[in-house]
């Protein structure tokens, strides 16, 4: 032994994680409510999209229902729902085209095992609920793609479980 203490590599992507989210609020949302401006569409799709993309556990769904009263149910469905579908069509990308030994050491192997077995198991239907439900759907995205998922059902289950989340909450949620 030298005395050195080992640090996981997924320590160091938690900590890039965490300063990527930390960062976007201070740059978007941070800014404005200190500027006393109202909130910027583009603040919420750059929060939004980091978010799907960089599996951080933001709750997003408080961000949307936050900016209901600054702009239409339409806009803000349709920004929700770009960013997020693009960021997990990466995500499944990132699966497919990498190799899962590295993806593995960064996620966890537990993390990226659990999710491959929901979807061997259950298929579209996990797909559909990580998306609907305020889960970690860019993992689901992230094994799907590893699994080689067909993309095609991927999409249209992301985007169906996406749109009626987003739905849902906007007419629960609307002033």
């Amino acid at each position: 032994m030298n005395g050195k203490i080992a640090i996981p590599k997924k320590f160091y992507f938690i900590l890039f994680a965490s300063v990527v989210a930390i960062c976007l609020f201070s740059f978007t949302i941070g800014r404005e409510l200190y500027a006393d401006k109202t909130e910027s569409i583009f603040s919420f799709a750059l929060v939004h999209f980091a978010r799907y993309l960089f599996f951080l556990l933001m709750p997003v769904e408080l961000a949307f229902i936050y900016y209901l009263p600054y702009y239409s149910g339409f806009n803000l469905i349709a920004t929700a729902m770009v960013t997020a579908v693009t960021a997990q069509c990466i995500d499944y990308f990132i699966g497919r085209l990498l190799c899962p030994n590295k993806i593995i050491e960064v996620m966890g192997r537990k993390r990226i095992e659990k999710a491959e077995q929901k979807i061997k198991r259950f298929g579209m239907l996990t797909i559909f609920v990580f998306n609907l439900f305020p889960l970690s759907s860019p993992v689901i995205a992230l094994a799907a793609g590893i699994l080689h998922y067909n993309f095609r059902r991927f999409l249209v289950v992301s985007t169906l479980g996406l749109l009626l989340k987003y739905v849902v909450i906007y007419f629960v949620f609307k002033g």
